[in-house]
């Protein structure tokens, strides 16, 4: 499927570096390969957590290591460009790092829209995609960043302020990637099975796989990408300091990749009418 006629543009606004890939990546590299122009805004550079020693050799910080690691994976996927706006990661629910000055979760939620509509009224996207309101598996920036992008969606209709200012633009569709929450209840029970504890899952042992099993969305749209589930599973590679080589996608990641390469959504804007599920995102764009 191709898209010859105009320029489609897709913009991702996310949280951190691998956000990009462990989550929609499989979507993104997909319409990458399509033609359409696919931009990702990342609110932080992922600063915040342990890292291997051997792994930050070259690099001066983690965050530029994460910052090297995303450049790679953008690589990987085929996305036009990566636009920073320079918060800091604000860490799991409860630490310390949630109330640093520069943590993303500690920001105005108007402050960090009016940065999402700035770059919606410059890359002028068709289609818009951020986390559902959860953030997935519950981290302040994911739901912070999903605050962000509803509320920014909006304030990008209005003409921006300043010199030289930019015209206001309206997205015509607005998604939010959502979780197979099915196969991960089953996960739940098969962790309890073990004798293993769900609630503890993951690296750091801080993702509430309970948590995340009990609330749902709608799916309104499902993306296949068999196509070019190679170029998601190089761009989860890129990044190591995440886990990206050893389980392919994350804490989460080996789980999803083996319910299958697909990626679903819940569609936000415009309201859902029908029942009928969406196989593509661009479907209905003017």
């Amino acid at each position: 499927m191709n898209y010859p006629s105009q320029k489609q543009v897709l913009l991702a606004v996310l949280a951190h570096p691998d956000d990009e890939t462990f989550g929609m990546g499989g979507t993104l590299a997909l319409y990458a390969s399509r033609g359409v122009e696919v931009h990702l805004v990342c609110a932080t550079r992922g600063e915040v957590g342990e890292m291997d020693p051997k792994l930050l050799e070259g690099f001066s910080s983690i965050a530029e290591r994460r910052e090297s690691e995303l450049c790679c994976a953008a690589d990987m996927l085929g996305l036009k460009a990566v636009h920073f706006l320079d918060y800091r990661d604000s860490g799991m629910p409860g630490s310390p790092d949630n109330t640093h000055p520069s943590a993303l979760a500690a920001q105005p939620v108007e402050q960090v829209a009016e940065q999402v509509a700035h770059w919606i009224r410059k890359l002028k996207p068709q289609v818009v995609l951020t986390f559902d309101p959860v953030g997935g598996y519950y981290h302040p920036d994911h739901i912070a960043i999903h605050k962000a992008t509803v509320a920014g969606v909006e304030l990008a209709k209005q003409s921006e302020n300043g010199d030289p200012g930019m015209e206001g633009y309206a997205v015509q569709k607005l998604y939010y990637h959502t979780m197979p929450k099915g196969f991960i209840r089953a996960a739940v029970r098969l962790m309890k099975l073990v004798g293993k504890d769900p609630t503890k899952f993951g690296t750091n042992k801080d993702v509430d796989l309970e948590a995340i099993a009990r609330v749902s969305f709608p799916t309104h749209a499902i993306i296949r990408y068999a196509s070019v589930e190679k170029l998601r599973a190089k761009a989860s590679a890129c990044h190591e300091s995440q886990g990206g080589k050893r389980m392919g996608g994350g804490p989460l990641g080996f789980l999803l990749r083996l319910f299958s390469a697909k990626d679903t959504f819940m569609r936000a804007y415009p309201p859902v009418q029908t029942r009928q599920m969406e196989r593509d995102l661009f479907e209905g764009v003017q």
